[in-house]
């Protein structure tokens, strides 16, 4: 059996047991890098490690370290209070306010589990509070993390603009953000009109600080699945205790958001290495208030870490083998261009549902350079519509982000809900890839 072959038979028994048993594929694709790469393809253990993702490693951690802080300290949930009491007792635009919010913490580094475990559980504690609909909270607040997740400095951004760069294409990575941020935003308006939103225009309530959730109330700690262990995050009253304030923003606070802000200008204007910023700014908040980092550290993803270092390593592992550029040929060899995008849209789309959209993209999109060098199709609109199509399936109950939806929900049927869910992801599962082509990819070459 040719090295090929064995990589991806390899890869695909490590999707199904990843899928069927709760197994993290990072450490199955340690195994798998190990494994093949030593008794495949003869390579030595030194460069099999080479193809570990240091600098991702750094930027998953920094951030993840410095939004636990920012968590603890009670910085987010008074973030999310001051939106909330912003909109006035408009309750048309709460959904908007979780959308926005949520997009905006994974704009600026958060990983997309961690906003949504964060956000979440405010959301659809407002659902149930105001009578609006859990499905279209819950999903304006998943759409909203995809609608940021893009960006030149979150972590898929960071992995898409990776693997792009190393693949030698001209993908301008504003154009990878925007794309999904306006996909996902258009979705949050279908949904917002199918799902009762028009019915909250005519619906206005008074917001009062003391009765607005706090995000303590069936909060999942940053980084962890629902069923995950981990630091609880601190109610009001205990960061309140803390910081010897019963109201308004403490210097803690204040600097938390501070480090928030230069995190963004730093990364973004100056070009420094997310990962060292985010952790410097999580060292120095510590240091001015090391009591309420405590715990910090252990609600790093580390199960995230895990899994991005060990399908990126492995990832390496295939690319030795030959096996993106075979599998690209085979996918060429097709005959029509965009059928085979179409297909390279599905099969990140419909495994996502299942696994990790950052595992997805890192093993999707480099199977795609060697059919864009080709040059039938364009580079940009495939690369987007792939991004877009393992993303936006997140949304399935079978992932990290549609679980802590699900787990959250408050005052509903969870047999129903999570039914809910599931056809809506059925949905998105069949229909999203195909419009993500059809609108950056065929319409484009039509155009052109």
């Amino acid at each position: 059996m040719s090295p090929e072959i064995v990589s991806i038979v390899a890869l695909v028994v490590m999707f199904v047991i990843a899928t069927f048993l709760p197994v993290n594929m990072g450490a199955l694709a340690f195994v798998a890098a190990f494994a093949v790469g030593t008794l495949s393809l003869g390579m030595s253990t030194d460069d099999i490690i080479a193809g570990f993702p240091a600098d991702l490693f750094l930027t998953l951690v920094g951030v993840t370290y410095l939004f636990a802080i920012a968590q603890n300290n009670g910085t987010v949930d008074l973030l999310v209070r001051g939106a909330v009491r912003a909109v006035a007792g408009r309750i048309a635009l709460i959904p908007w306010v979780m959308f926005t919010i949520t997009g905006i913490l994974t704009a600026i580094g958060a990983l997309g589990p961690a906003a949504v475990a964060i956000i979440a559980p405010i959301a659809l504690g407002f659902a149930a509070r105001y009578r609006i609909s859990a499905l279209l909270m819950g999903m304006m607040v998943i759409h909203g993390a995809q609608a940021g997740g893009f960006s030149p400095i979150s972590v898929y951004g960071v992995t898409v603009n990776g693997v792009v760069e190393k693949g030698g294409l001209d993908v301008p990575p504003m154009a990878v953000f925007l794309s999904s941020l306006l996909f996902n935003l258009a979705i949050g308006v279908g949904l917002f009109l199918v799902l009762g939103g028009r019915e909250l225009l005519s619906r206005r309530a008074d917001v009062e600080p003391d009765d607005i959730p706090a995000s303590s109330s069936g909060a999942t700690p940053v980084g962890t699945a629902p069923s995950g262990a981990g630091v609880a995050t601190a109610t009001r009253s205990e960061v309140n205790s803390k910081t010897g304030t019963s109201g308004g923003a403490t210097r803690t606070q204040i600097a938390t958001i501070v480090g928030l802000v230069a995190l963004a200008v730093l990364s973004l204007a100056f070009d420094l290495d997310v990962g060292f910023v985010a952790i410097t700014i999580a060292v120095i908040l510590a240091l001015l208030s090391p009591q309420q980092q405590k715990g910090a550290l252990g609600q790093v993803s580390w199960s995230t870490v895990m899994l991005i270092g060990g399908v990126l390593t492995y990832v390496a592992v295939l690319q030795e083998a030959g096996t993106v550029k075979y599998v690209g040929n085979g996918v060429a060899g097709i005959g029509v261009p965009l059928l085979a995008a179409l297909l390279l849209c599905y099969i990140g789309g419909v495994v996502s549902a299942f696994a990790s959209s950052t595992a997805i993209l890192g093993v999707t999109i480099p199977l795609a350079v060697p059919f864009l060098s080709a040059g039938e199709v364009s580079a940009t609109g495939l690369v987007c519509a792939i991004a877009i199509s393992s993303t936006i399936v997140d949304v399935s109950p079978f992932s990290t982000n549609g679980a802590l939806v699900l787990a959250n929900a408050q005052g509903v049927d969870r047999d129903v809900f999570y039914k809910q869910i599931l056809k809506y992801s059925a949905l998105v599962v069949a229909v999203g890839p195909l419009l993500a082509w059809a609108v950056l990819v065929l319409l484009p070459g039509i155009a052109g």
